[in-house]
């Protein structure tokens, strides 16, 4: 038995997010669909996290064992594109040795939240339209106060069965990209909904509803009644996963 990496990309917003749910299409249906299909064999795909429904990924990693051997990886990926729905992407299959794990194995993951502040019809599914003032500023320093903490609670959905809501932030910050706000957070783990939880409460900073005070506040309560609303899942993006190894 012989394990193989796949990186891969998807628009979110037809599926249920990347895991396999009853009656719903997810991604991970849709790869072990095709897979299975050309590898004429049942093939169990694992992924390197699970998103939500509607959220999208620019880079995903996962990892499948096969009874047999791949000889040409991309030329099984560019098959594989052309029975895959146009939404989701393989850029590239190799092996690896049979114990890397596409999730356990992840070093780090890199989300961005996109916002855009005047209307856009090209953006209407890629980035959450906010009108208003933003005080950008205010909302910096509301980012750098996550590296203070590492229980994330508060902005963790409720009732998820995890061990630990402790997180290691390793970078968050708000750039101004193409036209769009985006906040860009990287962290060896990240909970149920807890970007979007974040985004949502740092734009209660920017609007002046909430002070910095009270938003560290908030974190120490590990409350999620307290936090602010989460934003819009089509915003959202996995951006980047990290391995020990090389991974592109």
């Amino acid at each position: 038995m012989k394990r193989y990496f796949i990186h891969l990309a998807y628009n979110g917003a037809n599926y249920c997010g990347w895991q396999v749910q009853p009656q719903s299409p997810s991604v991970q249906a849709e790869l072990e669909r095709c897979l299975s299909l050309k590898l004429g064999q049942p093939i169990s795909v694992t992924g390197c996290g699970r998103t939500d429904t509607g959220v999208h990924a620019r880079s995903y990693y996962a990892h499948f064992d096969f009874d047999g051997e791949i000889e040409n990886g991309q030329d099984l990926a560019y098959r594989l594109n052309m029975f895959l729905p146009a939404d989701i992407v393989i850029f590239r299959i190799w092996e690896v040795d049979p114990e890397l794990h596409a999730r356990f194995d992840a070093r780090s993951r890199t989300y961005h939240y996109q916002i855009t502040q005047t209307k856009n019809p090209f953006h209407q599914n890629d980035a959450y339209y906010l009108y208003g003032k933003l005080d950008i500023d205010k909302m910096q320093q509301a980012a750098k106060l996550l590296f203070n903490y590492t229980d994330f609670t508060s902005f963790s959905k409720l009732h998820t069965q995890v061990k630990t809501n402790n997180c290691k932030v390793m970078e968050a910050q708000w750039l101004e990209q193409d036209g769009l706000l985006v906040f860009r957070i990287k962290a060896d783990r990240f909970l149920r909904n807890m970007v979007r939880a974040i985004v949502g409460t740092l734009l209660e900073v920017g609007k002046g509803k909430m002070s910095l005070e009270e938003f560290s506040a908030i974190v120490e309560r590990k409350d999620r009644c307290y936090a602010g609303e989460s934003v819009p899942a089509h915003g959202l993006f996995l951006q980047e996963v990290e391995y020990d190894f090389n991974a592109s």
